[in-house]
């Protein structure tokens, strides 16, 4: 069975100093994967996962999606099925629910519906009540925010999260609310997978079976528990 994601020999340069931010860079994770790379501050591992996210475009090598090199042609499909997380989440003026809805909004997900139900069921994993969709998002405090902005991406049941370093800007309570929310979509079937950048190296084997570091835009030493 072909990987979920896979990388051939990617690469990226810092063009304007000819400068290499990730060395050539062979991976796959594969359905079921709970995957985390740590590494130094500037180490490459938001570069990587930038990169995985076709957010920033790999100077040169490969990037696959079940087993197929996805050129222009495919990057919207790939894109409706992994979403990345940064740790700087961006929300709408209005309601918890007003942004919640909003990718409903959307060209990409107009076929789709919100559904309250759910919503409140993933609130719950966070230790949520149904009343927080009426919290205006100007008053939330960054977790809070950044538990909106993984209901908004966990809704729309991707295959794949990205996620970089979510939790690096939260108290413990916060992050342990995250970490809930992540578990509770990934027990939720068994064919999804993410990849976690994080700097903590006990939330990254909390969090996750493979291990990997990152050095220099090299990345090496996977781990398994």
């Amino acid at each position: 069975m072909s990987a979920l994601i896979e990388t051939r020999a990617l690469m990226r340069m810092d063009e304007r100093r000819h400068v290499p931010l990730l060395q050539p860079t062979d991976f796959s994770l594969n359905a079921s994967d709970r995957v985390s790379i740590t590494g130094a501050s500037g180490s490459g591992k938001s570069v990587f996962l930038r990169a995985l996210a076709l957010l920033d475009a790999p100077t040169s090598g490969q990037i696959l999606w079940n087993g197929q090199p996805i050129g222009n042609a495919q990057i919207p499909h790939y894109r409706c099925h992994i979403s990345y997380l940064s740790q700087r989440p961006a929300l709408l003026d209005g309601t918890v629910e007003d942004n919640l809805r909003f990718p409903f909004s959307l060209k990409t997900s107009r076929k789709r519906s919100f559904d309250l139900a759910a919503v409140t069921a993933l609130l719950g994993h966070a230790g949520k009540a149904a009343d927080f969709l009426a919290k205006r998002a100007a008053d939330l405090s960054g977790g809070e925010s950044q538990v909106v902005s993984l209901i908004r991406t966990l809704q729309l049941n991707p295959e794949v999260l990205l996620l970089d370093e979510p939790t690096a800007a939260l108290d413990p309570t916060s992050s342990r609310e995250v970490e809930a929310l992540i578990d509770a979509w990934f027990a939720g079937d068994p064919t999804r997978a993410y990849l976690w950048v994080s700097h903590d190296l006990d939330q990254a084997r909390r969090m996750s079976d493979i291990h990997w570091q990152m050095s220099a835009g090299v990345l090496s030493g996977v781990t398994q528990a």
